[in-house]
């Protein structure tokens, strides 16, 4: 069906209760490769028993972690064929260090309806607390579902963010491996986009892509530990705008800049000349 923004804008998803464990966050880390240096101290702290570090991306696995089925892209007022849908931009902020293991609730509501022309963006608003009442992060997403413009919807905003004029404050080359989108689907993304060749070719690419979300996952981790001395619970947020497609076995080269109580980053791929990956980085510190 057509997109009816009227019937979309303001709808509230159904509640999510979850739960998550140490070896949950574990997992999610080295499906994003922690543990490549194994005699790292730094690096264990990722993958510790009973108590390891969170990265503040993990609230974008958390609720669906065990999840075995695709996704569907199914809201009021909204009905698309997941293969027409690529992620556009992600934004956590965590109102404390995620802990360890866990339990939560999320609320999600359709916070705004864009048309593009030949795609519509859909941006979701989620805030996640304990079962208290106590927040715990919020989110805020949007997907780019093309061929599904064209409704009459107004086109939004358009921002970017600028990049020092100086040299980056910290490289970070991260190599994807092979097996990296196959990995990642076990934290509960099962999008044959990522692990079916037949349907990435539907969809028009040659291979499976990677999870944006794992690229995103990827240059946070990337961050924190060559400028934050491997200390997740020293960010306070993370979004990105999702530029380009990463393949299984590519290379994210990441380049970091400090800037007054905030790191700005780029990541591009380097087998590709340097195709962006994500843009609009901003790592906000706590």
């Amino acid at each position: 069906m057509p997109i009816d923004p009227h019937v979309a804008i303001g709808a509230e998803l159904p509640t999510q209760e979850f739960s998550w464990t140490s070896s949950d966050v574990q997992h999610y880390h080295l499906a994003l490769g922690a543990g490549s240096r194994p005699l790292d101290e730094n690096e264990l702290r990722y993958l510790t028993d009973q108590t390891p570090q969170v990265l503040p991306t993990f609230a974008t696995v958390a609720s669906n972690f065990h999840a075995t089925e695709a996704p569907r892209v199914s809201f009021p007022g909204i009905e698309i064929d997941l293969a027409k849908v690529v992620h556009g931009t992600q934004e956590v902020t965590v109102h404390k260090p995620i802990p360890s293991a866990g339990k939560a609730r999320t609320t999600t509501r359709i916070a705004e309806v864009w048309d593009k022309g030949k795609a519509a963006v859909i941006v979701q608003e989620s805030t996640t607390t304990d079962l208290d009442g106590t927040p715990l992060w919020t989110g805020r997403s949007s997907i780019f579902a093309r061929g599904e413009g064209g409704f009459g919807g107004e086109r939004g905003p358009s921002q970017s963010v600028e990049l020092p004029d100086r040299p980056a404050d910290a490289v970070v080359d991260t190599p994807v491996l092979p097996q990296q989108a196959l990995m990642y689907r076990m934290c509960g993304d099962r999008n044959p986009l990522h692990s079916d060749p037949k349907f990435a070719a539907a969809a028009g690419f040659p291979a499976p892509i990677l999870h944006g979300l794992c690229t995103y996952g990827m240059v946070c981790k990337a961050a924190v530990d060559a400028v934050l001395d491997a200390d997740a619970s020293a960010v306070q947020g993370f979004r990105a705008r999702f530029a380009g497609v990463v393949f299984p076995g590519e290379t994210l080269h990441t380049r970091i800049w400090k800037d007054d109580g905030r790191l700005l980053i780029s990541a591009t791929v380097l087998e590709r000349d340097n195709a962006p990956a994500l843009e609009d980085v901003i790592l906000s510190l706590a």
